[in-house]
């Protein structure tokens, strides 16, 4: 088949075990071993993790990902591809790489491109991109192998569209499974039960009025989106990604409506703004979406803490939806997710765990958390020097005269109590009200589950949590 669109020939990067800090270089073999930091963006430091595909296997996520070779690249340069996981999104550990020579490539390969994972049946399939040019597929039976190629060849083959045949993302709904890939213009496939062949011949996927970080103002019709496209499902809309970019649709196949890009220029804490790359922050943001405990996250590519764009990490931001269904603009800080330094205050909405709970738009890319069932907790776990605080106060609020029972537990929803609290609250003009409540003495680092049981009136709306003494 002629190739409609021309094959852009773009090297990515591998990682290798350089660990970097900006003031200086420091190197560490530190496979293995989990990654403890303060901060936990990026995920894992220095390291050239990147292109992020998070999937949650057991109440464990891994990240499936290519990497970066070293610092000092001044190419992609990317030599074989990662596995880590994580219990809580901050703590993470080295598990397994496959290299290009367990593949039907069979040989040392600088193009280990992006990747994608998905279960089905007992079975772990991972799809990989071969350069910008072909996608093949290895069978494990756990998250991280050991892997087998099922084919010995490309399961997308280079002349299958007029496209380029890599950097895949796998969608799964109703137990079908669909493969997504392209660049500019995305083609979309169901897979056999298999997981290793096409159920029909792909299909092209339609955007109206499609922007991207080479298009940003819709004038540049030959590179009118971008590389890397990722598909996610919220509610009854299908989102296609490409990078911070994304469209919506009411139907999987199409057509889509772009909409916007989560990152904004306010997005950024001070230091993560810069560097970044030659078309500006917007592009290289390569990642995925994905859905844990109730709590909706984006893992995607940053260069801000190396310095070098062939040499990026992985950061994690919380995402939330607006009422329309749209996606409001991420947080991109070194504090992460599933991490908490109360110093300042906590918003309600980016909690690790949550039951009973849904997230409520407010104003300016706010949000809150209200109740919707009679018992509901949220879970904050590693809260930083939780030990020197008091009292937690709640900004919180109701429709009516309420009553709720508070219970503060620690490390899981039966743990060690803390607190025990009946609150009653009146409606307020101003909207918010302080509920302080105070705490026994906290460990430095704590996993705390609040827990709110309704005795009368309407459901409790909570906005930031705050400690203090």
């Amino acid at each position: 088949m002629m190739k409609v669109l021309q094959k852009v020939k773009w090297d990515k990067s591998k990682r290798q075990m350089h660990f970097v800090r900006r003031i200086g270089k420091f190197r560490g073999l530190v496979l293995g071993l989990p990654i403890l930091t303060m901060a936990q963006n990026p995920i894992v430091p220095n390291k050239g993790l990147n292109d992020p595909h998070v999937h949650i296997f057991n109440d464990t996520a891994y990240v499936y990902a290519s990497h970066d070779k070293s610092i000092e690249n001044k190419r992609f340069i990317m030599e074989d591809w990662w596995v880590w996981s994580s219990p809580d999104l901050v703590n993470w550990t080295y598990r397994n790489t496959l290299t290009p020579e367990e593949t039907y490539i069979g040989k040392p390969f600088e193009g280990c491109w992006a990747t994608d994972v998905a279960h089905r049946n007992g079975r772990y399939y991972w799809y990989f991109s071969e350069k910008n040019q072909q996608t093949g597929v290895m069978v494990g039976n756990t998250p991280v192998g050991p892997w087998s190629d099922p084919l010995g060849k490309p399961l997308l083959g280079e002349e299958l569209t007029p496209t380029d045949e890599y950097d895949m993302a796998i969608f799964e709904e109703d137990d079908d499974y669909y493969i997504i890939f392209g660049v500019w213009e995305y083609y979309i496939a169901k897979l056999n039960d298999d997981m290793i062949s096409l159920a029909e011949e792909p299909k092209k996927i339609e955007i109206n009025n499609p922007r991207g970080p080479y298009n940003q103002d819709g004038t540049n019709t030959e590179r009118p989106t971008d590389d890397k496209p990722f598909l996610h499902k919220y509610k009854d809309k299908y989102y296609l990604s490409w990078g911070c970019f994304y469209a919506m649709s009411d139907t999987l196949y199409g057509p889509y409506t772009y909409k916007d890009h989560i990152i904004k220029k306010e997005s950024f804490a001070s230091g993560y703004d810069s560097p970044t790359w030659p078309n500006g922050f917007l592009q290289g943001r390569h990642g995925s979406f994905f859905e844990w405990h109730n709590q909706w996250y984006y893992a995607y590519c940053d260069i801000s803490q190396t310095g070098n764009r062939y040499f990026r990490d992985t950061f994690i931001s919380y995402l939330h939806y607006r009422e329309n269904g749209e996606m409001a603009p991420i947080r991109v800080d070194g504090i992460g997710v599933g991490n908490y330094l109360p110093d300042n205050p906590i918003q309600a909405e980016d909690y690790f765990r949550a039951e009973g709970f849904e997230k409520r738009e407010l104003d300016s890319n706010r949000f809150s958390v209200v109740t919707k069932a009679s018992k509901s907790y949220l879970n904050f776990p590693n809260i930083k020097n939780a030990g020197k605080y008091k009292y937690l106060t709640l900004q919180a609020k109701v429709a009516s005269e309420s009553t709720y029972t508070i219970e503060i537990r620690s490390e899981k929803l039966d743990g060690k109590l803390i607190l025990s609290q009946t609150i009653a609250l009146k409606p307020s003009n101003d909207g918010f009200t302080s509920v302080t409540i105070p705490l026994n003495r906290l460990k430095e680092k704590e996993n705390l589950y609040l827990l709110f049981s309704k005795k009368a009136g309407t459901a409790l709306e909570i906005d930031t949590l705050e400690f203090h003494n």
